[in-house]
């Protein structure tokens, strides 16, 4: 039995986009090769203990952060229960504890430098959807032509990572590179970024994560940004320009507002000004 294949058929049995498929086979494969390699055992001989080695295996091996053996967990139990039919008890693996770290954010000042040095008009119009309409990677690779709007400055999101469609607002700024590159790279009017070699296709999001750390080094900057750094930008700078947090989660497409709050711990400025009520008592001594 092709234990690999069942475990896609299972995940694709439950709606899930191609991108999730892809990332919830990440350990799956190390896990069949260790039971097979070095277990010498079928799947369905794998008991709780031989699955807490392979956590340590995998952790030691490639150095993993509690956060990402908890992924690795969570693939395991998917295969426990739906390919092999077994009951899972969670008293065996039990999630780990993990470190909550805030992500980097530049500021408003640094994303629009690190937005108009970038040379390739390409990439430039896909950072700045990424930064003023707070899109994800994939959705803006996932853009078609008619998806923007410009009469009514907004840009159709279809299948979110939610599964579901929304608006998200068209900046003028934006729109002004976007009609350059527009202009400039053969007016593609199916897929609006089309891979260079086959423009049925939209192009990998991997195309725009190499051009923004090649950017960086450019900069001389130190390799904190990736693509997602700028829908976090975009939700914090607005925060911090005073839109409330339900407009906010509405325009990023965010299922739970605890997705949202985030932003007030990033954002500076106004929003963290307050005064400590002890620097706002009298003097004590007087």
């Amino acid at each position: 039995m092709d234990f690999l294949k069942r475990y896609k058929k299972m995940i694709s049995l439950r709606g899930l986009t191609n991108h999730t498929v892809k990332s919830y086979c990440t350990y799956i494969s190390a896990y069949l090769d260790y039971i097979s390699d070095t277990l010498h055992k079928y799947p369905s001989q794998v008991t709780y203990n031989d699955q807490r080695k392979f956590l340590d295996h995998l952790k030691e091996s490639r150095g993993l952060s509690d956060r990402t053996i908890n992924t690795a967990i969570s693939q395991i139990r998917f295969f426990t229960l739906y390919v092999l039919h077994k009951p899972w008890d969670p008293t065996q693996l039990p999630m780990r504890k993990f470190d909550i770290y805030l992500p980097y954010v530049p500021s408003q000042e640094e994303a629009r430098t690190f937005i108009e040095t970038i040379p390739d008009i390409k990439v430039k119009a896909m950072v700045a959807l990424m930064y003023s309409s707070g899109l994800r990677v994939g959705e803006v690779c996932n853009l078609r032509y008619e998806d923007i709007q410009r009469r009514n400055k907004r840009i159709y999101i279809r299948h979110g990572k939610n599964r579901s469609d929304r608006f998200a607002i068209l900046s003028d700024h934006a729109l002004d590179i976007l009609t350059e590159y527009w202009f400039a790279c053969g007016r593609p009017t199916g897929w609006l970024f089309p891979k260079q070699r086959d423009p049925s296709r939209p192009i990998d999001t991997f195309f725009v994560s190499r051009h923004i750390h090649d950017h960086e080094e450019e900069l001389g900057w130190p390799k904190r940004i990736t693509c997602h750094t700028f829908r976090h930008a975009f939700g914090t700078h607005l925060y911090e320009n005073g839109v409330d947090l339900m407009t906010i989660k509405t325009l990023m497409g965010h299922k739970s507002i605890s997705s949202t709050v985030i932003y007030v711990h990033l954002a500076v400025g106004s929003k963290n000004s307050q005064v400590s009520p002890f620097d706002q008592i009298g003097d004590l001594y007087a």
